[in-house]
């Protein structure tokens, strides 16, 4: 039940809907240690959600703790970015 680059198109429009994409980008690279606070708070705050939005937070949740997919995300988002 981990990520999958299936979501990214979906993250990624809401991250450019919100107009957090560039604050995502430099999550994912610059900060490491805050992607695994980030992770545990989701992880802390899943059982709160919907069982959909349960299953989002902890893909997101796993993302941010692995960093080569981190990565490989950013890199996405910088890609697709204009």
């Amino acid at each position: 039940m981990g990520s999958t680059q299936a979501d990214w198109p979906a993250w990624m429009d809401f991250l450019r809907r919100q107009k957090i994409d560039g604050l995502a980008i430099w999550l994912l690279e610059a900060a490491a240690p805050l992607r695994i606070i980030a992770a545990q708070i989701l992880y802390l705050g899943q059982p709160l959600a919907s069982p959909r939005a349960g299953l989002q937070i902890h893909a997101i949740a796993r993302l941010l703790e692995q960093g080569d997919e981190a990565q490989t995300f950013a890199a996405y988002l910088k890609g697709q970015q204009q």
